[in-house]
């Protein structure tokens, strides 16, 4: 969804920086900007209802996401300290309640211009 519609805007980019920590889903190289796409179960959304451990093997879960959690943070803390700037998408800002693509022109400003 993102990535048809920065191309749809002429925007170019890169796919999975290797270069970089965590490997960017997005990255804009000449601008230094990496965007990571979360989903809010894998990455665990703070305050999402989609961010919620499952009922079953509780104890492999809350293992398997609180490792992700911190991954993510040590990713982003590199990319910031090599000079980059750093952004996370959330998968339930994407897509609203009624599972529709919600207007992506405010991506432009949140990446460009915050």
């Amino acid at each position: 969804l993102v990535r048809k519609f920065l191309h749809s805007r002429n925007y170019r980019y890169r796919l999975h920086y290797k270069k970089l920590p965590g490997r960017p889903d997005i990255v804009f190289v000449a601008r230094k900007i990496a965007i990571f796409i979360n989903g809010c179960f894998w990455h665990q959304h703070e305050g999402c209802n989609r961010g919620g451990i499952p009922s079953t093997n509780k104890n492999y879960w809350k293992k398997k996401l609180a490792a992700n959690i911190e991954r993510d943070k040590r990713n982003i803390k590199e990319i910031t300290r090599l000079g980059w700037k750093a952004l996370v998408l959330w998968e339930c800002d994407l897509i609203d309640r009624n599972k529709k693509p919600r207007n992506l022109e405010y991506l432009i400003d949140k990446i460009f211009h915050d």
